[in-house]
């Protein structure tokens, strides 16, 4: 039975991967979603005008209760939250939402807190010890917390957005990784080398 966590009305429902849900989502869209290869990788090798990183926002900050509950956060645990936009030449392709609890910035852990405009992926993927511990997906609509900021450089903005996010374990400890993929990225086709099964 896929496991399916309670929301607030400003969360999208994030369902496992594997899940029968995952149907429902439009196949260039589960073709992003679904690779297991760094997206910071991915994205640049479809990028012909200049892959860069730009953060829209660091800072202390609370988790959203789904969040909360996916990283085991004690009552008060702050994280420390990274907002950014992977981008191709000045468009954005990724919006990336980053939570980092303070109890997880610890030991060589604590080098993610001062990655600046250095794309998040290439310090996960680098360490061999990096674990992947559960992936999610959702459809992200106009009334969720993460579709404003994703779509705020957008004049016309679309219905949905289709997100993932995924659980890691760097350094032994929690990083929330939310990645929302754009209409820009989600029209062009996954690099060859994406694992590609429903």
């Amino acid at each position: 039975m896929p496991r399916i966590l309670r929301r607030s009305v400003n969360e999208p429902l994030w369902v496992d991967l594997h899940s029968r849900h995952a149907s429902a989502v439009p196949e260039k869209a589960y073709a992003w979603l679904r690779d297991p290869a760094s997206l910071t990788r991915r994205v640049t090798q479809v990028c012909s005008a200049g892959f860069r990183v730009q953060v829209k926002y660091q800072g202390w900050s609370a988790a959203l209760p789904s969040e909360t509950r996916l990283l085991r956060l004690g009552l008060r645990e702050a994280c420390l939250v990274r907002e950014v936009e992977l981008l191709c030449g000045d468009e954005p392709q990724v919006f990336a939402r980053t939570l980092m609890p303070v109890s997880s910035l610890r030991g060589p852990a604590r080098q993610l807190s001062r990655l600046r405009n250095k794309p998040l992926g290439k310090v996960l993927f680098a360490n061999p010890h990096t674990r992947r511990k559960e992936v999610q997906i959702a459809r992200i609509q106009p009334q969720h917390r993460l579709y404003r900021p994703a779509v705020s450089h957008l004049r016309q903005q679309p219905p949905e957005l289709w997100g993932r996010r995924t659980l890691f374990l760097y350094a032994g400890n929690p990083i929330l990784v939310n990645e929302i993929f754009l209409p820009s990225l989600v029209e062009r086709d996954c690099p060859a080398g994406a694992v590609f099964v429903r």
